[in-house]
């Protein structure tokens, strides 16, 4: 394990770890340890989901898609083997 040195710690929020570390009946560190790790749960759980994966769970029904939106679908596929424009000349 790593430890992880804090500075400058405002002296109210101090004493509001020292109040909460005495009423938990844990040293200063380890429920400062406890809350970090409460809250990076908490923000992990609701992180929002990932663009690519709420696409995926979207796009994977094709079964509901009309055959124009397939045929649009598969020309936007075939679109990126034509060469990019340049710009430049």
């Amino acid at each position: 394990m790593g430890d992880l040195l804090i500075r400058n710690i405002p002296d109210a929020m101090r004493q509001s770890l020292d109040a909460r570390a005495e009423r938990s009946g844990r040293s200063v560190s380890d429920e400062v340890t406890e809350i970090l790790g409460r809250e990076l749960q908490l923000a992990k759980s609701a992180a929002p989901e990932k663009a690519g994966h709420r696409l995926r769970s979207i796009l994977a029904n094709e079964a509901t898609w009309t055959e124009q939106e397939l045929a649009e679908i598969d020309a936007l596929r075939h679109a990126k083997d034509r060469p990019s424009p340049r710009f430049d000349e």
